[in-house]
């Protein structure tokens, strides 16, 4: 499944073509919403996109984990992981169903 990266010059292209705001201002713009999403997650707290998705934080304990290679045991730390878990209508998107109304 060979598809294309969407990077930040893209989403501030997008935005720059879509809403006409200059090259720097669209830059700026994607720039503050990711880092406002950054913020958020290391906060711990949950960030939800409505028709999107929500990101979360969850904090895995620790565990005994094995070398595949080897089969030496080595303890795995306990660690913060980000989750996505996309929205109904994402999904609906993604699979070519009919459109989905969000529930708040």
């Amino acid at each position: 499944m060979a598809g294309r990266t969407v990077t930040r010059a893209d989403l501030s292209e997008a935005v720059y073509q879509k809403l006409g705001l200059s090259r720097s201002e669209s830059a700026a713009l994607v720039e503050k919403v990711l880092d406002e999403i950054c913020s958020g997650l290391a906060r711990g707290e949950m960030v939800k996109l409505s028709s999107f998705g929500t990101f979360l934080v969850r904090s895995k304990g620790q565990r005994i984990g094995r070398n595949p290679k080897t089969g030496v045991e080595v303890p795995i730390e306990p660690r913060r992981v980000m989750v996505f878990k996309p929205s109904n209508v994402l999904k609906s998107r993604i699979n070519g169903g009919p459109p989905v109304a969000e529930a708040d």
